[in-house]
Parts: C-alpha cells; structure tokens; sequence
C-alpha cells in the first residue's frame, strides 16, 4: 500500500500557501456555520452563546475519595464530570478477583456494585450536571448502576444528560480492555442504543474514540479514518439491529485527541466534521440534520507529556488546549502537568481547568465563530487530512468491514508504523521534545511530591465487597443471574434484565460472567 506522505503528522505542511491553494468550491465545502457540511461548526453560534463544556477526567482508589475529588471540581468551576475507572472494573472484574490484585483503585476508581456507584455521587444531582463515563466493555452495566442511583435520588431518567465511551472497536485496535468477542460485543452496543432510545433519550450512547489510537501512535489522518470508520461500522450494526438511522444517529459522539501540532489538528477537527456530514448524509441516507452533526470530545495529549521538567507540561496543554476550542470542539478536558508522573494532585487538576477558564474568559476566541476559516494554510491541510483520511476508509473496508480489517490487525499494524516512525524522529532529534532531546538540564531537577495511591485501599475495597454480598437476597440475586443469562443466549435486549439484577445486589464481575458464560471471552488472534 502507498506510503502516507512524509511529516511529522503524516501531513506535509508548506512554508508558504496562497490562493492558488483554496479548493475552487470553498464556500460550498465550508458551508456556513451550524449548517451542511458543518466545517465550520455544529452550532451557528458556537462559543459566541455558550462556552465548551469543561470537563475534569478523575477517578482513583475508593468511591468516597473519588466523590470528594468531584466535588471540588465542581466548585472550582467544572461544568462536567468525567469519571475514570480502575482497570479491573474496565475489564469486568471484580475488586476481589485474582484477576484485579495490585490493580484495584490505582488508574481510576473501583465500583464493584450498586453500593460503590451511590458512594461515587453521593450529595451530587445527577439531574443537574452533565457526566462522562471512560468505560468500555462494561459500559451498559456501569451506566445502568448510574441510572439507578439516580433514579434513587428522584431524578427523572428522561433528564440525564453524558455520554458513556462504549467503544468496543478501538479496544481491539490500540487498548486491549475487551472482555466479550466482536460480534456479541457490537450486539451489546445495538442493545445499549435500543434502550436509551426508549429509557435515557437526553443520554449520549457512544463516543466514538480516536483518541487512545492517537496516543498509541496514530497519526491525525489515520486517527480521524478509524474513528470513522467505526463510527459506519456501528451505524450500521444499529441499521441491523431494525434501529432507524435518524432515531440512533443524534446521540452519537465522537472523542478526539489534540495534539501539539496546533494548525493540523484544527484541520483535523474540521475535516471530520465535513465528512461525518456527507457519511451520513451520503452512504446512510440520513434525513434528520442532527444525525449529520459530527459532536465531540477533546482530550489534550497525555502521550506528549514528559516526566522530564514536567511543568513545561503547562505550557504544552494550553497549546494543545487552543487546538480544540480553534477546532471547534463540543467539550474539553485539559491534562494536568503532572500526569507523565503520578495521577493528578488535587492542585494539579484545578490548574488543568484553569487554563480552559483563561482561554474561554480572557481571550477573544468566544467572540467570534471558526476564525481559522478562510486561512490559507487551514483550509489546505483540511483537505490534505480529509484525502488521506479517506484514503485510509477505503482501505479498512476494501477488508469487507472495519471489523474484518480489525480481525486482519491492518488499522493495529498502521498505528504501529506511524508509532515507530514517530520514536525514530525523536531518538534522532529530527523532532524535537523540550526536556527530552532538546533544552535538557545538566543538574539534578527539583524533587516533585507526587500523589500516590495507598495500597491499603484494595483491601478496604475487598472487605466493602464482601459486606455487600453478605447482604443480598440470595434466592432473586440467582434468579435475576439466570435471566441476564437467558436474554444473552436469546435475542432479547440484555439491558433490562441485567438493570434488574444489578438492582438485586450483584456485582459488576457476576453480571460480565452470566455474559460471558453465553458469550465467551475474547481472545486476540496470533496475527496480531
């Protein structure tokens, strides 16, 4: 296959762009704010009305510390929640299975039950902010434990406005937290649409994620050509599944990454809000301009960060910051300067939303919408990223599908060059790293403190685990298992049974085995 061109993002950029470098239909390929093809924005207002939504990503060692942290953010500003939890509760595993010794509590927060979950928002109105849940495998269960907390505080399900990650694809692509094969996986995801449609309208069922093939070394385009490739390949399991394109397609959203690499990036974002729009429009026949709406999330880019002089950090994620709000980006969260080292410190994270709050309050970028459009430079590496990246689509799908090309290991063995051409650059000085490569210092660097979990957490959580099983009703807790079970080895939508056996007490690792007692656990083949 033709080699991407050669840049540091796989996108050459000129020294110099001028008016022969416009596309001849530029005012039909930018459209008009809030309108087809939506380059320039999903909203006709954007940031002239209303900010970003601000979001915090935190999460660590016990409901309670992860609820304290919540509250602060909130207090300092943040205008959404965005909930990271430990990796045996992303794999759906249990805080006490052999599986999570060592794990439980150190990258996010545990919650083994419907106990945990009322802990973790505990004195906060779910009615009242808007949540984003990082979970993927189980993201059903954990956004059914939400829904019933809130239903315990009174709140109507109709109001609950986030999103859960719920992107199963890019798991097996770059993150390996999978639990169940592809196919009864994508059935879960159609499983999940069918019932937000009917119970949780306002909630968003899946963002689509480029980011972590981004941090596992994907370039922009490629980022941006898998991401939406898996977005067409979840459409049309929805499609498959008897769902109307136009009842599924407005809740989608996307998550991206940006980069250091401001003027790319911005590209990036404009690029896949244009083809989203003709995606939709085009091969899916979408009739409703909502589901031509490309949403997202932005994340700044945790694999830049360095350890070394980490408060350079600072001034890499206020760069990467303005890529997103520049790009137009629907919501944000802002890493801290000390994530390369530790989690965040409760100082750290609040500095992170600073910076959003300074570019949104002291500078001019809310008074006006797209100020890139027109530019020269943007509008021709729009182009360049829109071309490559659906030179990439073709490619997935000239395997039959993005999930057939994920079985072949090509989007993997893609990211994985450009990985490995990228750390080339940066052990030759050819790209530069501040800290790194470039700009060292000879003496020793100031101590950092850095926050660290306490490893006694995990038995505390194991010993909160075991009072939680004593307490259940053993008789409905086995019936309700047996009804998860049943509607797995049928066609019903496995939602509704496992919301009532996660209301009968069981535990986030009991409901993933009745699955996986169907549908097996998934296993990479050996080309990968």
């Amino acid at each position: 296959m033709q080699s991407s061109p050669q840049g540091r993002d796989g996108i050459e950029i000129r020294p110099v762009y001028g008016p022969d470098d416009a596309a001849k239909d530029l005012p039909e390929r930018l459209g008009e704010p809030g309108s087809f093809p939506y380059t320039r924005g999903v909203h006709p207002s954007m940031y002239t009305s209303k900010p970003w939504t601000m979001r915090q990503y935190a999460g660590f060692a016990t409901a309670a510390e992860s609820n304290r942290r919540y509250r602060d953010l909130l207090e300092a500003g943040t205008t959404g929640l965005s909930v990271a939890f430990d990796l045996p509760t992303q794999m759906g595993y249990d805080s006490d299975a052999p599986e999570a010794a060592g794990e439980v509590g150190k990258v996010g927060v545990a919650v083994d039950s419907l106990a945990d979950m009322r802990v973790l928002f505990g004195g906060i109105p779910l009615d009242e902010v808007s949540t984003s849940m990082t979970i993927n495998a189980p993201a059903a269960v954990l956004l059914l434990l939400y829904q019933l907390v809130a239903e315990e505080q009174g709140a109507d399900p109709a109001k609950l406005r986030g999103t859960i990650q719920n992107d199963i694809l890019k798991e097996y692509i770059a993150r390996g937290t999978y639990i169940f094969p592809p196919a009864p996986s994508l059935r879960l995801v159609a499983d999940t649409f069918a019932y937000c449609a009917a119970e949780l309208p306002a909630w968003n069922t899946i963002s689509i994620s480029g980011y972590h093939m981004a941090e596992a070394g994907a370039t922009p385009a490629q980022e941006l050509a898998f991401t939406l490739a898996d977005g067409i390949e979840y459409v049309n399991c929805a499609i498959d599944a008897g769902l109307d394109v136009d009842a599924v397609a407005p809740r989608l959203s996307f998550f991206f990454v940006a980069r250091s690499t401001l003027l790319t990036e911005v590209a990036k974002f404009r690029a896949a809000r244009r083809m989203w729009a003709h995606i939709m429009r085009d091969r899916f026949g979408a009739k409703d301009p909502r589901s031509m709406k490309l949403r997202f999330h932005t994340q700044t880019a945790g694999v830049e960060l360095t350890a070394q002089q980490p408060e350079v950090n600072l001034a890499r994620v206020t760069v990467q910051a303005l890529a997103a709000v520049l790009g137009g980006t629907q919501s944000l969260h802002t890493n801290a300067y000390d994530e390369a080292i530790a989690l965040p410190t409760d100082a750290s994270a609040r500095l992170a939303l600073r910076t959003q709050q300074v570019i949104a309050g002291e500078t001019d970028l809310t008074d006006t919408v797209d100020p890139f459009a027109g530019s020269y430079a943007v509008e021709a590496l729009t182009d360049a990223v829109e071309a490559e990246a659906l030179r990439l689509i073709d490619a997935v799908f000239a395997h039959g599908s993005a999930v057939e090309a994920i079985e072949a290991g090509f989007q993997k063995s893609e990211i994985e060059r450009s990985a490995y051409e990228t750390a080339k650059r940066i052990d030759s000085g050819e790209q530069t790293v501040v800290g790194v490569n470039a700009y060292t210092l000879t003496g020793a660097e100031a101590p950092y403190q850095p926050l660290r979990v306490d490893p006694a957490i995990e038995a505390a959580q194991v010993a909160r685990l075991a009072a939680h099983r004593a307490s259940r009703d053993a008789a409905a807790l086995d019936a309700a298992l047996t009804a998860v079970k049943d509607a797995a080895a049928g066609t019903a939508n496995v939602l509704y049974p496992l919301k009532t056996a996660l209301a009968a007490g069981a535990t986030v690792g009991e409901v993933c085995t009745a699955l996986a007692a169907e549908w097996g656990r998934y296993v990479p083949t050996d080309n990968w």
